[in-house]
């Protein structure tokens, strides 16, 4: 299982040159009508990757939960400007290199989201068999005492002490 500061690392590290020139290449996609929309895909990414950026500096590190869910929108507008920019090359003037970068980009943003969303699939499974194993010792005490083995529930002594 992959930890969250490994995860943010690993997106840092691929998101953060990517993303650079991305926005290099943004004013001149923006010069023909109706290109503004690309520019608005892209400012949301550097949003998306200024906070994985600055959760990775923080003391508190993401937890696969919240990797899993920001890589997911940071993917899910990855594919809305791979869609925009492949739609409107031409009419944008958007070099084809920009758009194989972004492309390159984006895999690498849903590889490392499907192993944050994995490791959040492998907790839970985790903690429902832990819930099960605790149903089927009758809800007792697991470190001792309180199981059917020694002697059923717990009790407490006593008189004086």
């Amino acid at each position: 299982m992959m930890t969250s500061s490994k995860i943010a690392s690993g997106v840092i590290a691929t998101l953060g040159l990517a993303a650079a020139s991305l926005f290099d290449a943004a004013p001149a996609a923006a010069q023909a009508t109706g290109c503004e929309q690309i520019q608005k895909l892209l400012a949301e990414r550097q949003a998306i990757v200024a906070s994985l950026n600055s959760s990775s500096r923080s003391k508190q590190k993401l937890t696969p939960a919240q990797a899993c869910s920001t890589l997911g929108r940071l993917v899910g507008n990855g594919n809305a400007a791979l869609k925009f920019a492949s739609a409107n090359q031409d009419w944008c003037q958007i070099p084809a290199s920009f758009v194989d970068g972004l492309k390159v980009d984006n895999d690498k943003a849903a590889g490392i989201r499907n192993n944050a969303c994995n490791a959040v699939k492998q907790q839970a499974a985790m903690q429902k068999r832990a819930q099960q194993q605790a149903q089927q010792q009758g809800g007792g005490n697991p470190f001792g005492g309180a199981d059917s083995i020694t002697g059923g529930s717990l009790r407490i002594p006593q008189g004086a002490l």
